[in-house]
C-alpha cells in the first residue's frame, strides 16, 4: 500500500504540466499581494533595501515563487513532488528568475535551519497536508523573529453540512486531499503554532467543473459520484456553492497573515 506522501507525489508528479498553466492556479489578486508583503519585507525601517529570503512550501506550479522572486533575493520552492520541481525550475529559467531554486521535501519536516527565512508561504497546498500542526512547527522554526507566514487555501464553510460536502467532493476528485480547514480553525492553529495573526481575508473561487477534474485526472466514476452527491445536495448546500448546472461552484478561500513572535 502506498502511503499518504506517496500518494501526493504519484498524483501530482503526473499533473504538473497541467498545474503550471492552470488559470485558477496562474492567475489572481493574491499573487499580487504576495509580492507586495515581499517589497515590504525587503524595506528596512530607514527605507534601505535588505536581502529577503523566502520558502514557497507546497509550491506546486511555482506561481508564487515567480511572483515574489522580483523583490527577493531567494525564493525556494518546495514541494514533495520531484516531477512539480523540475517544471517549476524549467519555468523559473525560462523567465530568467534565476533566484528561484528548488528543493524537495515534506512540510512536516524541513530541511533547513532555524530562523534562516524572512517570509513562509502556502498556495493552495495546505490541504494536503497531512500532519499540518508539525508543519506549522516546523514554520515557526525557520522564520527569523518578527518574519510572516502568508497562508493561502480553500477552506471549509463555518456551517456542518456545507463542509461535510466540500470534503467528500474533494475527496473524491482528489485522493491525495485531507482536508480544508475552516478560518476560524485556522486561526486557531496558528496561535497554538505560535504565530500572531496581523491580518485575514476571504473570497470565493470559482472552480470550472470540467477542467477542475481534467487537472487531476479524476476517474470517471469518481466523476460520477461527484455529480451525484451534487445533484442530491440540499437547497441550502446548493446555494452555498453556487451551484452550475453543468457542477461548475464556488468555494471559499483564505488568506491569513501571521508574523512569528
Amino acid at each position: 500500500m502506498r502511503s499518504h506522501n506517496q500518494l501526493i507525489s504519484e498524483q501530482f508528479g503526473s499533473t504538473a504540466a497541467a498545474y503550471l498553466t492552470s488559470a485558477v492556479h496562474s492567475q489572481g489578486a493574491d499573487l499580487q499581494e504576495l509580492a507586495a508583503y515581499v517589497a515590504a519585507s525587503a524595506t528596512d525601517n530607514a527605507g534601505g533595501v535588505k536581502a529577503v529570503r523566502v520558502l514557497d512550501l507546497g509550491c506546486g506550479g511555482g506561481h508564487a515563487s515567480f511572483a515574489m522572486a522580483a523583490h527577493a533575493a531567494e525564493v525556494v520552492a518546495y514541494d514533495l513532488s520531484a516531477s512539480m520541481l523540475e517544471v517549476v525550475h524549467q519555468a523559473a529559467r525560462e523567465r530568467g528568475l534565476g533566484n528561484v531554486v528548488i528543493q524537495q521535501g515534506s512540510v512536516d519536516q524541513l530541511p533547513f535551519a532555524d530562523a534562516s527565512f524572512d517570509l513562509v508561504c502556502t498556495r493552495y497546498s495546505a490541504h494536503h497536508w497531512r500532519g499540518l500542526p508539525q508543519a506549522l512547527l516546523e514554520v515557526v522554526r525557520v522564520l527569523k523573529p518578527g518574519g510572516r507566514f502568508i497562508l493561502i487555501d480553500t477552506a471549509a464553510p463555518e456551517d456542518v453540512l456545507a463542509d461535510s460536502y466540500v470534503q467528500a467532493i474533494e475527496l473524491l476528485r482528489d485522493t491525495s486531499h485531507v482536508r480544508n480547514v475552516s478560518p476560524s480553525s485556522w486561526k486557531k492553529l496558528l496561535s497554538q503554532a505560535g504565530l500572531v495573526i496581523a491580518s485575514e481575508k476571504t473570497w470565493k473561487l470559482p472552480l470550472e467543473f470540467s477542467s477542475w477534474i481534467a487537472r487531476m485526472r479524476t476517474p470517471p466514476h469518481h466523476v460520477r459520484a461527484i455529480e451525484s452527491l451534487w445533484q442530491s445536495a440540499p437547497a441550502e448546500v446548493r446555494e452555498y456553492f453556487r451551484l452550475a448546472e453543468d457542477y461548475s461552484f464556488e468555494i471559499d478561500t483564505v488568506m491569513i497573515e501571521a508574523i512569528k513572535r
